[in-house]
């Protein structure tokens, strides 16, 4: 991979540049680690990248009546929560180690463990929310692995020790390439559980509401469960605040309906959570392509 010619010079210099960052953070202790990075990603990372703007630009939309101090909270924290997730997902066995033991929370707790005592396939929801990945870590370390869709980097030297990351958090990990999606298919038609970051915008996807606008929403998760007779349950990790543990929270299942009518009540669900912690939602994304740019 090193020596491909297909590497641009630019993939080799975002790569080092996070290397060097990502290895300099992984030798201060834990508690620390998290909290450096995430100041990084607000103070450094935000205004470059132009996220301060787009988290403007979302809330505005939406959220119209915040008030600055509430909005400019949510300009601050969001890019701190971005970075605690990423440098957490760095730190394999230290992260694992402290969400191992997360407590389980919300109305859904009963349905989840009683699917997890079943054979039958499971279709696990969740969203950019807090750390997506406490989920998987947390789950598959209380007797409920799960195989899980992620999607490549642009920059392939970046993503070959991303993939690196995520698989030792849980595995299987699967490309969104059709090849990926086949073996995740696979998994969940032998009776296994998928988990599925789904507020993700494609232009190819039905419109559906979220935050009161329209929104692509892919109804793939959905038809999956229907193919394979799966329940379906909204779960997330929702960042405590002390900013380093968590709680797994666990929505009622999702009903099986059209597949419109399914993934409209995961988008309810995560409005509903998102409503709750406004600065763990990553509004750094393009969630309503065409209203913001």
């Amino acid at each position: 991979m090193a020596g491909d010619r297909s590497i641009s010079f630019s993939n080799r210099v975002q790569n080092a540049l996070a290397q060097a960052v990502l290895g300099t953070a992984r030798l201060i202790p834990y508690n620390a680690r998290v909290r450096a990075v995430g100041w990084l990603f607000t103070t450094v990372v935000a205004p470059i990248a132009g996220w301060r703007k787009r988290i403007r630009e979302n809330l505005a939309l939406v959220l119209p009546d915040l008030t600055f101090a509430e909005r400019e909270r949510i300009v601050r924290k969001v890019p701190d929560n971005v970075g605690r997730t990423l440098i957490e997902i760095y730190s394999g066995e230290e992260f694992i180690a402290r969400v191992a033991e997360t407590p389980r929370t919300g109305p859904g707790v009963a349905a989840l463990e009683a699917a997890q005592a079943s054979d039958k396939p499971l279709v696990l929801l969740t969203a950019h929310m807090g750390n997506y990945d406490a989920v998987r870590g947390t789950l598959s370390r209380q007797g409920l692995p799960m195989a899980a869709l992620y999607k490549a980097m642009t920059n392939p030297l970046f993503n070959e020790h991303y993939v690196r990351a995520i698989s030792t958090i849980a595995e299987p990990v699967f490309a969104t390439d059709g090849q990926g999606v086949q073996s995740l298919v696979r998994h969940l038609r032998s009776g296994g559980t998928v988990g599925i970051v789904a507020d993700v915008a494609s232009t190819k996807a039905p419109l559906l509401e979220f935050f009161g606008h329209k929104a692509h929403t892919p109804l793939s998760a959905a038809e999956w469960a229907l193919k394979f007779n799966a329940e379906v349950i909204p779960v997330y990790g929702i960042r405590k605040p002390d900013g380093l543990s968590f709680e797994i929270y666990v929505d009622e299942p999702i009903p099986h309906g059209t597949p419109e009518e399914m993934m409209q009540r995961y988008n309810d669900s995560v409005e509903a959570i998102a409503r709750k912690h406004l600065d763990q939602w990553f509004w750094i994304h393009r969630r309503w392509k065409g209203h913001t740019r």
